[in-house]
């Protein structure tokens, strides 16, 4: 079994949109034989990529949801992670790289480092997930691999060192240099499948040696034992591997391998070096907290007789009711046995227990240390830690971000409303970045996400696989509400209507906090507020931080302190200092000179150098703030703070503006102040609604 977990790799496969992520999988799996023949993502066939399994992903071109697999490379098992590309499902990448050990990053040779390369290289170092880059489309004209590697080093700030050189490049790229061995390697047959070894061509020599260099430089770092050989020019493959590897291990060093996965050329040494790099999950610290000693922190290890620790990283709901993807960290599951969710308690049997290759499955009987199953019809939710009944731990969850959008949607019959219910508990289930709720104002439902594109996708899964029409009303911002000074309050709530009446007065002040927080201090002397009602003033501030008397937006950044107040020995209550907080944060909110914020988003234009000065216009007319521009052999990004409300719409304004030819990114940034004369109109909207009720 020792043997076993060190022969075990976890890896996730994550970059820019359209870097190649899912063409390389296909490509990995058909060598390492798990498929016997090559799909393209909008390939001809009208098949698809396997990990592509959802019809939506086959027609538009992109992967929505992360899709698992295994594979086996040389006696070695890897488990396979393909992820989104794009920001709106990020929730899909953070939640494989928390489970996975190691990751390759790609890298487009002509896009280079673009905006979700650095979002996911982000993602990478939030969880110390080790990774190798791979520099991708060499085949395409005004590919620059030497380029994307010095962008690795500046933009991503990792120590990248190159371990081959193309043979050629665009339509003249043959094979790849290999600087440890120091031989070319060439992809020949049909479809790459065999690889011959032979010398470096004589106009590469110098070049190659020359980096070789600069690699056992970078590698010696890491061995003794290596800058020793090295100084007497007798390095070993051996040591050359084995220091990497350190570097690699310890997020000090990012091996850059080069290829092109369209054109079957560089695959399978990119495998092999997963094998020789990138962590066995016993190489990996994996920490939990113990629940029954105040969550202390405690180290799980890879053995797999001790007590199961394993985490829930994703729920699908498909075909054969719900599966729940689980990745094993301490100990081992076996079909039949008796497992407990740690945060509820409850016991829960394990009836069946498969392995994943995409949408297919394979039963299997038992899962070891670092092994990534599914589980068949086991209620719980995402993020949930599974363990053996004598231990009580929890896995740290992982980060999710907020929404930042929300639609109205509207069933047009009874049987789409059974249909649309249906849907969504199955999709906030699966999606912890996906929220419904009915505004009770207006009594829509409201559907909140990560973008346009994110709740375009949920509402056309609604239609497709529940069969439930709906309408989709206007895209609306989430906007928030802070205060901006100091403002004192002093309110009395009294009643007295027969019977015992409601007495309470709560005095003190309301201050601003940075964005995002609530603090409540209780600076009560002498017991002017009994203590059994200090708690009822903080529901009290509480509940009133629900909607905002601007906008009716919730309200964020603000420190309410209580000072002073009275009660009356037989009137006051829960509910009467409750009532009272709420009219004193009522009455100091207006004081303190509240404004509104709008989520901000970070935008990256990609496209076409001609048509910079349109898209920079474009994006000043939305309020946008240009904070970067970068040209790269006639392509030019430009980088812009842009409030969300003005992008609604933007993705047909930019095919327009540029016949279809430059894309964008978007992801949330921050929070800020709405300009006055905007945030006008948006509160008098909301303030019309409101009268018509």
């Amino acid at each position: 079994m020792k043997k076993k977990i060190e022969n075990v790799r976890n890896i996730g496969i994550s970059a820019h949109i359209d870097s190649g992520k899912t063409t390389l999988t296909e490509r990995v799996l058909f060598y390492t034989q798990r498929i016997h023949a090559i799909h393209e993502v909008r390939g001809k066939d009208g098949v698809g990529a396997t990990m592509d399994s959802m019809e939506l992903e086959r027609e538009r071109g992109i992967t929505i949801q992360s899709a698992a697999t295994y594979c086996s490379w040389k006696d070695y098992t890897i488990n396979i992670i393909d992820t989104p590309g794009h920001v709106d499902f990020t929730i899909e990448v953070e939640r494989a790289l928390r489970v996975l050990d190691g990751a390759v990053l790609i890298l487009c040779s002509v896009g280079g480092v673009q905006s979700q390369s650095i979002t996911v290289n982000r993602q990478m170092t939030r969880y110390k997930v080790p990774r190798i880059a791979f520099i991708n489309k060499c085949d395409r004209t005004g590919a620059n691999p030497y380029r994307v590697a010095q962008q690795i080093r500046d933009k991503l700030g990792l120590n990248a060192v190159m371990l081959q050189l193309p043979i050629g490049l665009e339509s003249d790229l043959k094979g790849v240099v290999d600087l440890i061995t120091m031989k070319a390697i060439y992809f020949e047959g049909d479809q790459g499948e065999t690889i011959r070894e032979a010398e470096i061509p004589a106009d590469l020599l110098s070049e190659a040696e020359a980096k070789r260099e600069e690699l056992l430089d970078a590698a010696s770092m890491f061995s003794d034992e290596l800058m020793e050989a090295a100084l007497e020019g007798t390095p070993t493959e051996e040591m050359i591997r084995a220091a990497i590897r350190k570097g690699t291990l310890s997020l000090d060093l990012a091996p850059v391998l080069v290829g092109s996965a369209y054109k079957n050329k560089g695959i399978q040494t990119l495998l092999d070096a997963v094998l020789h790099y990138l962590p066995a999950p016993n190489d990996v610290e994996n920490t939990a907290l113990d629940l029954n000693d105040n969550e202390k922190e405690i180290v799980l290890n890879t053995d797999p007789a001790a007590p199961l620790v394993s985490l829930a990283f994703k729920l699908e709901d498909g075909r054969y009711g719900q599966l729940t993807y689980v990745r094993t960290y301490q100990g081992s599951v076996i079909k039949g046995d008796t497992i407990v969710n740690s945060r509820n308690g409850k016991k829960v049997k394990v009836g069946r227990l498969c392995r994943m290759h995409a949408d297919q499955m394979e039963d299997i009987d038992g899962a070891g240390p670092g092994d990534i199953v599914a589980l068949f019809g086991i209620d719980c939710a995402s993020g949930d830690t599974f363990t053996a009944s004598e231990i009580s731990v929890s896995m740290s969850s992982m980060h999710v971000p907020a929404p930042v959008i929300s639609l109205s949607i509207l069933p047009v019959d009874n049987k789409s409303q059974g249909n649309m219910s249906k849907a969504l508990n199955r999709f906030t289930k699966e999606d912890p970045t996906f929220k419904t709720f009915v505004d009770p104002e207006t009594n829509e439902t409201i559907i909140s996400g990560m973008g346009e594109l994110h709740l375009d996708v949920y509402v056309e899964r609604m239609k497709r696989e529940y069969k439930a029409e709906v309408q989709v009303g206007q895209p609306r911002v989430a906007y928030r509400e802070t205060i901006t000074q100091r403002a004192e309050f002093n309110y009395t709530h009294r009643k007295q209507s027969g019977g015992s009446g409601q007495y309470g007065r709560v005095a003190g002040y309301l201050e601003p906090m940075e964005e995002g927080v609530f603090e409540f201090v209780d600076k009560i002397v002498g017991g002017a507020i009994p203590r059994e009602f200090i708690s009822s003033c903080d529901k009290g501030f509480q509940k009133s931080l629900e909607k905002g008397n601007l906008a009716g937006a919730p309200v964020t950044g603000v420190r309410a302190v209580i000072t002073d107040g009275a009660a009356h020995a037989v009137d006051s209550s829960d509910i009467a200092f409750q009532l009272a907080a709420i009219g004193a944060f009522k009455e100091g909110y207006m004081k303190a000179s509240p404004v509104l914020m709008e989520p901000i988003m970070k935008v990256a234009v990609e496209g076409p150098t001609e048509f910079q000065g349109a898209v920079m216009g474009s994006l000043n007319q939305r309020r946008g703030i240009i904070v970067g521009t970068m040209e790269e052999s006639n392509y030019t990004v430009v980088e812009a703070e842009i409030p969300l409300a003005e992008m609604f719409g933007y993705s047909t304004v930019l095919r327009s503006l540029t016949q279809g030819k430059a894309e964008f990114t978007m992801e949330f940034s921050a929070y800020k102040p709405v300009p006055k004369n905007i945030a006008e109109g948006v509160i008098k909207a909301y303030q019309t609604e409101k009268s018509k009720k």
